[in-house]
């Protein structure tokens, strides 16, 4: 994958982003095939914090979505990362890899304190992300709900996504 680039989304790709992650979940057991509508209700209320997309040869194939979540009520700097969205044909060659790095690194220079997400822990934590005590999402085993802190600040409480998540429920 040395020719694959990561960029912002532009306007003229939203069409193709939405095919996409539509595309990426056809066929996950764990999808209710909503991702597509979350990243749209997110750009929407304006709620995407980084919106990437994974270039190959000029094509998109891959996207990631980033967009601020509340602890306990409050902003706090930390974001949810969700969802990671691969073409099928491209899976397993290290695209959501580098997506989900490039995104890290990004969301680091913007000042961000951590980053939440649910997930695989065996996938996930080569990323350094991992279960944190006390940082909790109703409704989600531990083991899945899954955290990197950029910083040594403590961070405790109930994390909350955007309502657009809503459209996944």
């Amino acid at each position: 994958m040395d020719n694959l680039q990561i960029r912002p989304e532009e306007p003229s790709d939203i069409d193709v982003i939405r095919k996409v992650v539509a595309g990426a979940f056809q066929e996950h057991p764990h999808s209710n095939q909503t991702e597509h509508l979350l990243v749209d209700a997110l750009r929407a209320a304006g709620a995407l914090t980084l919106s990437l997309v994974a270039v190959l040869r000029g094509q998109i194939v891959g996207h990631i979505a980033l967009s601020p979540v509340t602890i306990d009520g409050r902003a706090c700097d930390w974001f949810g990362l969700a969802p990671v969205s691969v073409l099928p044909l491209y899976q397993g060659q290290g695209v959501g890899g580098r997506l989900v790095q490039d995104a890290l690194e990004r969301l680091r220079l913007l000042g961000a304190k951590g980053c939440v997400l649910l997930g695989e822990p065996g996938y996930y934590g080569r990323f350094g992300f991992e279960e944190k005590k006390g940082l909790t999402l109703a409704g989600v085993p531990p083991e899945y709900f899954l955290a990197l802190s950029f910083t040594q600040d403590p961070v405790q409480g109930a994390v909350d996504y955007h309502p657009a998540f809503s459209v996944c429920a």
